[in-house]
């Protein structure tokens, strides 16, 4: 069975095209949508990962015993076509951290 992208999954994924101060690239990302909806529709509600971090206060910042180092920008959810643009599972992301983003996306949605 072909991977569907989960909640708390952190994939590789390419952002572009992009415009003005969205990130771009192929980069690792945060899976926010979960895998219900997203094997369904074939997109996922996703948060890319940056290596540039700036103590930005939506930033959360990744575990160091991930794969992966950075921080999530948990205010620059986007919609993608995880199919088309071939994502790849990476890791988990703990589940203190998955809240943590989600916390601060509530904040952003009245």
């Amino acid at each position: 069975m072909a991977y569907v992208p989960e909640s708390g999954d952190l994939v590789w994924i390419t952002f572009n095209p992009q415009e003005g101060h969205e990130q771009s690239g192929h980069r690792p990302a945060l899976v926010i949508s979960p895998k219900t909806y997203n094997s369904k529709v074939g997109l996922a509600l996703l948060c890319p990962v940056t290596n540039q971090i700036k103590g930005y206060p939506f930033e959360v910042r990744l575990p160091a015993e991930l794969s992966i180092s950075g921080a999530v920008l948990s205010d620059q959810i986007k919609s993608l076509d995880w199919k088309a643009r071939n994502a790849q599972f990476i890791c988990k992301l703990p589940a203190n951290k998955f809240n943590e983003v989600t916390g601060k996306l509530k904040t952003l949605i009245p």
